[in-house]
């Protein structure tokens, strides 16, 4: 069945900077608190891969997908709140998967709100574990020491640790957040091998962590990288980590933050970060 055979009305079609000011505002419509920016970012991953649903000439829905070489990730789908229960979601959805098979992707990842779940199984999706959103202020507190500062010359030990972790090269996504002089981004080292990092995308009063991907085995070094880019009181933090993760959870709730809500990561084909402490990049890009 094809995606026009859904619904003769709508159709996909894909995104332009031209659909960025609907895009925000659809999203905005869920309470992501998203700018055009962050949509201009996913063009620049996947500027093949970000899609806009029309049903005739309106926009009406939208969602974005990104490629790390073997490692998908499907994200931002939403649907005009008149326009649900047409398949749109099911279209955006097939044409995400058909781009980003395409790009030889095998693995394609998504975290899903739980009245989402069996909508996602029922297009081949499993689901793989639990993960808590944290949100919060920070309280005033002091840090016991502070991690390394990433420079250039650790970047490519830093990739190779992701990329082992991860099971997908996500070297364009994270030069660009390394690289911005005002994000946090730290990382540990153990007998003259990279064992952790963290990273945080700094946005006018928002601190957005991950990812955080550290090697299994010791739960000292993600806690203290954690710890490092949580000393600015008063400042708004949003986190996504597994819910199984009960140190790193004390940590973010020690510092001020509460859970917000939960999602379910899911996995169309093998699942991957699955052997390592992990993180969430992001909702919409893993």
């Amino acid at each position: 069945m094809g995606e026009q055979d859904l619904n003769p009305m709508l159709h996909v079609e894909k995104m332009t900077t031209a659909d960025f000011p609907f895009a925000v505002e659809l999203a905005n419509t869920m309470d992501w608190s998203m700018t055009e920016e962050d949509f201009r970012l996913s063009l620049k991953l996947e500027p093949e891969g970000c899609f806009v649903l029309f049903d005739k000439l309106n926009r009406v829905g939208i969602s974005t997908s990104v490629s790390f070489e073997k490692v998908g990730w499907f994200g931002n789908l939403v649907i005009d709140q008149g326009c649900r229960s047409r398949g749109g979601g099911t279209m955006l959805v097939q044409r995400a998967v058909d781009h980003l098979r395409n790009r030889g992707v095998k693995t394609i990842g998504l975290y899903a709100y739980q009245h989402l779940i069996r909508f996602y199984e029922n297009l081949g999706f499993t689901a793989n574990r639990e993960f808590a959103v944290f949100q919060g202020k920070t309280k005033k507190q002091r840090i016991k020491s502070i991690p390394q500062r990433i420079t250039e010359k650790e970047i490519p030990e830093v990739l190779e640790l992701d990329k082992q972790c991860f099971c997908g090269d996500r070297k364009r996504l994270l030069a660009l957040i390394i690289l911005d002089e005002k994000n946090q981004c730290y990382f540990s080292k153990s007998n003259g091998k990279t064992t952790g990092y963290v990273a945080t995308k700094e946005h006018e009063g928002l601190t957005e962590i991950g990812p955080l991907v550290c090697r299994r085995g010791s739960s000292s070094v993600p806690k203290t990288l954690l710890e490092g880019v949580l000393g600015t009181p008063d400042r708004e933090v949003f986190a996504c980590l597994p819910t199984e993760n009960k140190v790193l959870a004390k940590v973010l709730i020690e510092r001020g933050l509460q859970e917000s809500f939960r999602l379910t990561r899911m996995f169309l084909g093998p699942a991957v970060a699955e052997n390592c402490t992990y993180v969430a990049e992001s909702l919409e890009r893993g």
